[in-house]
This record gives C-alpha cells, sequence and structure tokens, in this order.
C-alpha cells in the first residue's frame, strides 16, 4: 500500500479520498487554486500545494504542475477522482514517466473508451450490442444530416469526448439539425476542447443503465451490478439508485457479461463504469440494451454501489493500483437492499435550473449522518460559511440513503431531503423532494423522459402554506423571544404602555410582495392576517433551536434561520426563503429585465445574435451564456427593437448585469 498520495481534484471527490486515506493510513497531499484557499478539503489533507488562479484551465487543468506538487511532497501516486484530468490519457502517460503511480486504468484504456465514436466500433468488434448511428470523424453538415435521415428521427447528436451531458442534444426535426449540431460543438469544444460529435438513434423509451466493473493487474474483472441512472435532466443524473428496479436475472446477468467483456477488450485496471442505453418500454429484455460509453474512472454516483455491496471502491481503487488482486471474486458479490442518491446543487429551479452562487450561511444535514456506510450518508465538499463559486461546478452534496427494500429507501431519501436544510444560496432541494414524492417514480416506472414530461408539476413548489407564512412575519419582527418559556415580565415585544402593539411585516418571496398583519394574543400565540386570510399560531420554542407550531390542531416542528434581512424556514419536506425589504431602499427599474436582458448568473458570453436597431420577436435567442460549462440561451423579454447592446463575444458578466436593453414602447 502506498504511504501518501496526492488528489488530482478538489471538492465533494477529493474529501471522498481523504477519508478512506485516512482510514487506511495513507498520508494524503490536496491541491488548491486560489478560490479554493480555504476550502474543505484543503483543510482535510495533510499538505495542500496551491497550483494557480482559479480558472481551471489555469490550476486544476494544469498536469505538469500536480505532478510537480507531488513529487516535492514525497507523494508516490496520484488519485485523479473525476472529472478534470481523471480520463486524460496524456496525463497519465506523464505521471507514469515522472516515476509516479496513476491510481486508474492505463493511458492505452483510456484512450479507447475516450471517444465514444472508437469506443464503439471496438465495442461491435468485442459482440458488446451498440446504437445504431453514425460514428466517423467527418463533420460535414450535409453528411451528418443525410446520417440522420438514413437513421431516421428522433436522434441525439453527441459529443464523443467527454460526458455529463454537455456535448449532446435531442433533435427531432430535420429543420432543427444545423442549429442543434453548431450547439452541440460549441459546448464540446469548451468543455472537451473537441468539437467532434455523432449521430444516433434515439430510444423513445429509454432507460439509462450502467454496470460498474473493476480490474486488477492479474487480469480478474468483475462487475459489481448496476445502477439506473434513468432520473435525468438536460441529460444529467439527478437520483440514481442501485440495484434497478424491475431487473430481471437474466437481464442483470447478460449486462454484467457484457460489461466485463468490453473491460477486457481493453485489459482494464482500476474502477470503471460502462453505461448502456436500455429500451424500457416493454420490460427489460437481453436482447434490449445497448452500449454507449465507458467512464474510466470513479463515477459521482459509486455510493449507491458501495452500500449494496458493502465494498469501499477508493480502497479498492488503492489495492488494485498498489498491485494487489481484487479482494473478492464474482461469486463472493450479493447485492443487498437498496440505496439511492440525490444531489444536491446551489441552482434556481424556477428559472430554468440555473446554477448559483453565494454563501453557505446555514448547512445542516440530516442528524446521524456521516462518510460510514449506513442508513443515511452525506458526501460534501463544503462547509457552512464556504460560497459556492461561479468557477466550479455547484454541487454542495450528495445524500445517500440505503434500507432494506426500495419503499423503505425511498422513505428515507424523502426524510433526508427534508431534514437538510441550506440557506445563503438557492437550491434544488425542493426540486428533489417533489421527484423522490413522484408517483411514477415510487412505482419504479422510471425512464429518461421522465422529469422531461412532468417539469411543470415536479418544478411548481405551490402556494406557501399559510402557518409558514406567518410563522416567517413573526419570526421576521423579532416576536419569538415571547415564544421561549421565561419570566411574563422579560416579555418586550411589542410592548406599550397605552396597549398592545400589533406590528406589521413585510416579506417577499420570490416575484410576490406579502404584508402580515400581527397580533400578540399572549407570550406563544399569535394571529397573523395576510390579506383575507387569518392564521392563529401557537409557537413553543424547541430543542437545537427548532420550534414547534401548533395550527388548527396539527403540530409541526419548524426550523428558522434569520441572517442579513433573510427569513428562511424549514418544515414538512419544504424550504421556504423569504426577504425583509429595507425600506430606506427604494425599487431599481435597472432590475426590471422587461425592457433588457439581465445576465442571471455569472458566466461567459459565448455568441451575440443582437445588434442596435435590430427589430426582435419575444423569445428570439439573442445571447447565449456559458457557465459552469453549459450554455443557457438568453431570449428577448417582448417584441421590439434593440436599443443597445452592453457586452459582446468573450465578456465574462457578473450575475445581475445588464446584457442588452430595448427601446422603450411608445405609450
Amino acid at each position: 500500500m502506498f504511504d501518501k498520495i496526492l488528489i488530482a481534484n478538489r471538492g465533494e471527490i477529493a474529501c471522498r479520498v481523504i477519508e478512506t486515506a485516512r482510514r487506511l493510513g495513507v498520508q494524503t497531499v490536496a491541491v488548491y487554486s486560489d478560490a479554493d484557499a480555504g476550502a474543505k478539503h484543503v483543510a482535510l489533507a495533510d499538505q495542500a500545494v496551491h497550483i494557480g488562479p482559479p480558472a481551471v484551465n489555469e490550476s486544476y487543468l494544469l498536469g505538469d504542475r500536480i505532478i510537480a506538487a507531488a513529487l516535492k511532497t514525497g507523494a508516490q501516486a496520484i488519485h485523479p477522482g473525476y472529472g478534470f484530468l481523471s480520463e486524460n490519457p496524456d496525463f497519465v502517460d506523464a505521471v507514469v514517466a515522472a516515476g509516479l503511480k496513476f491510481i486508474g486504468p492505463s493511458a492505452d484504456a483510456i484512450r479507447a473508451m475516450g471517444l465514444k465514436d472508437a469506443a464503439k466500433n471496438l465495442m461491435q468488434k468485442s459482440g458488446v450490442p451498440v446504437v445504431p448511428g453514425y460514428h466517423g470523424e467527418d463533420q460535414d453538415l450535409k453528411l451528418l444530416q443525410s446520417e440522420a435521415e438514413k437513421i431516421g428521427y428522433p436522434v441525439l447528436i453527441k459529443a464523443r469526448a467527454g460526458g455529463g451531458g454537455k456535448g449532446m442534444r435531442l433533435v427531432e426535426r430535420a429543420a432543427d439539425f444545423s442549429a442543434a449540431l453548431d450547439s452541440a460543438q460549441r459546448e464540446a469544444s469548451a468543455s472537451f476542447g473537441d468539437p467532434i460529435c455523432m449521430v444516433e438513434k434515439y430510444i423513445t423509451s429509454p432507460r439509462h443503465i450502467e454496470i460498474q466493473v473493476f480490474g486488477d493487474e492479474h487480469g480478474n474483472v468483475i462487475h459489481l451490478f448496476e445502477r439506473d441512472c434513468s432520473l435525468q435532466r438536460r441529460h444529467q443524473k439527478v437520483i440514481e439508485e442501485a440495484p434497478a428496479p424491475d431487473m430481471p436475472a437474466d437481464v442483470r446477468a447478460a449486462m454484467g457479461q457484457a460489461a466485463i467483456d468490453a473491460a477486457k477488450a481493453v485489459n482494464y485496471v482500476g474502477a470503471g463504469t460502462v453505461e448502456f442505453i436500455v429500451d424500457g418500454g416493454d420490460g427489460l429484455r437481453t436482447d434490449g440494451f445497448w452500449f454507449m460509453e465507458m467512464n474510466t474512472r470513479l463515477q459521482v454516483e459509486h455510493p449507491v454501489s458501495e452500500a449494496i455491496t458493502g465494498l469501499d471502491f477508493v480502497e479498492l481503487q488503492l489495492r488494485v493500483a498498489a498491485g494487489e488482486e481484487l479482494p473478492v471474486k464474482q461469486d463472493d458479490l450479493h447485492i443487498n437492499g437498496w440505496s439511492f442518491e440525490a444531489r444536491v446543487y446551489a441552482e434556481d429551479v424556477p428559472k430554468g435550473f440555473l446554477p448559483s452562487t453565494g454563501t453557505l450561511h446555514h448547512l445542516q444535514f440530516p442528524k446521524g449522518a456521516q462518510f460510514a456506510l449506513g442508513s443515511t450518508r452525506i458526501d460534501s465538499g463544503v462547509r457552512m460559511g464556504d460560497a459556492i463559486s461561479p468557477y466550479y461546478d455547484p454541487m454542495i452534496a450528495k445524500v445517500i440513503v440505503h434500507g432494506p427494500t426500495r419503499a423503505a429507501a425511498l422513505g428515507q431519501l424523502r426524510a433526508a431531503l427534508g431534514d437538510t436544510h441550506i440557506a445563503g444560496s438557492v437550491t434544488n432541494i425542493g426540486f428533489l423532494s417533489a421527484l423522490a414524492a413522484h408517483d411514477g417514480f415510487g412505482a419504479g416506472q422510471v425512464d429518461t423522459g421522465l422529469i422531461a414530461r412532468d417539469i411543470d408539476a415536479l418544478t411548481d413548489m405551490g402556494t406557501a402554506p399559510a402557518e409558514l407564512i406567518g410563522f416567517a412575519a413573526v419570526a421576521s419582527l423579532g416576536l419569538l423571544d415571547d415564544a421561549q418559556p421565561h419570566d411574563p415580565f422579560a416579555a418586550k415585544s411589542g410592548f406599550r404602555a397605552w396597549g398592545v402593539a400589533n406590528p406589521v411585516a413585510t416579506l417577499t418571496m420570490g416575484d410576490d410582495t406579502l404584508q402580515c398583519h400581527v397580533e400578540i394574543l399572549g407570550h406563544d400565540q399569535f394571529k397573523i392576517t395576510q390579506g383575507d386570510v387569518e392564521t392563529t399560531l401557537h409557537i413553543k420554542a424547541g430543542q437545537n433551536g427548532d420550534f414547534t407550531l401548533l395550527h388548527d390542531g396539527v403540530t409541526s416542528v419548524v426550523s428558522l434561520y434569520q441572517d442579513d434581512g433573510a427569513v428562511s424556514v424549514f418544515a414538512n419536506a419544504q424550504t421556504l426563503h423569504f426577504i425583509r425589504p429595507d425600506p430606506l431602499l427604494g425599487s431599481s427599474d435597472a432590475a426590471d429585465g422587461g425592457d433588457g436582458i439581465i445576465a442571471p448568473m455569472p458566466g461567459l458570453v459565448k455568441l451575440l445574435n443582437a445588434k442596435a436597431g435590430q427589430s426582435v420577436s419575444r423569445g428570439d435567442v439573442l445571447i447565449m451564456l456559458e457557465a459552469m460549462k453549459m450554455e443557457h440561451s438568453l431570449t428577448a423579454p417582448r417584441d421590439g427593437v434593440i436599443a443597445e447592446v452592453l457586452t459582446d463575444v468573450g465578456d465574462q458578466v457578473l450575475d445581475g448585469a445588464m446584457l442588452l436593453q430595448l427601446e422603450p414602447v411608445d405609450i
């Protein structure tokens, strides 16, 4: 076993590797950019080396600096995590040339599987079924359009390099092909430095099922069963589970063997995942799955497979890289229970899942959650007080649960999401909770189109309950002191010598402004009037800063976080964020996007289809903004004429910056 390893990554995966290394007595070296100087992974590691500015191409993608850091600190091996350099064969060659061990597959194996077109050709030769499509390098538009016509619409345009849904576009009509190809190529080039795309048949009732594999230097290859990753949005995984619902034993065996064949075809060593697209239209069949790609690294969703097998995959990676044989054989492996993983992101769901930034002023995970395998586990690379940076993936945490059955594990997931309280940045927790409560998902009826079909219901957070609005109003006025059991003479809130004060709380929630009149009925009783709705609450302080709320004969536990004009209420798997407007600050016309386009997030202007004097129609795509390596279309807010363009291609813009203005409407 190694004495010291360097982790060529950041955030959650770096922390994950450090935890296992520490348990095995292996020292760790972290690397960090300027933006990550105070990051969690830096604090956890035994040593840390600065490698450059925040931009990844000036820090985490500079293999020579990372290798130099390993040599400087006496590390014997480099663990790449996932993303960044994890699937870069040139980096692997450089690591080996420097006399270090790469904790992963060989450069040859990565090259063989790194380009999806070449990998599919290799799989065909190895007898592994592949999806019909065009996998050549010629990117002539007319040729690709012709191939799409031969395949038959709908088709999927896919970047041959990378993954994570980047450089991928679904095209349902021939008229949309050219624009979709151009967008996919731009995104692929920005994400992977390779614009070449493939065209494949789109399976109309697809499921995304992948097989975890491990190989060692002694020729042993095993599979560790399947994960179902069908719950996706824009081809990015949202909730994963293991095993897959309704998986027949013969299909599991056939897919497992196909994955082993794929790994053996490239003499695979280390952790890898073979991804299959599966036709779920009429049950899972042995002739209804096709190879998509192989990820030659540890996957983000590996914890669900760890949970059902009881194995630590990072430990297996380290042991295999150190030259040991795999400690288990295929016949030793059995599925134990069920596991789910939900990815908690800083993203604004009502604004179309736009990546968000902010400081995590309040961060509370389910009680008892820890890294070790158990019923609830949290893998996170951030702590309370950390900032979500615009430079990197906005993941906050992975919430992982494990139970004896699918129903039990799903119940645990719902509870764990409800107990995850975050303030300081908008998150997707409400969306994840709605997804976990979805009837079809609960019944195991999953496919990659589920979220898109039910997106309106899943993103409709509904009307905030009157009792929670009332609780927020009471809290914002500083009246919760009166809910504490103490001497009645100590209660000062609302005190007047000539009568009872009935203060008014003004709160904003999203685009809505709420005015709540609060009447103090007693030291723990309040009547809140909002419009024509009256709500009577009994509020008592509980343990750990929680409050017990009695409304209409129903008792519930409510958590609260307040800071700098913000009020966050957590209750019944709901997270409600309110703002107390400062009455001394007026509204700003500049904040009104009705006559312009405002940057909804920090990002890079990649495309500009606008100039002064141009007539536009509502919904026209005028600006393409890239944030966290994903493209986001910004459209004209109404019909009109462009008065001024305030940005240009290549500009790095801030959240809230005015990018374009229309001429005012004549009245």
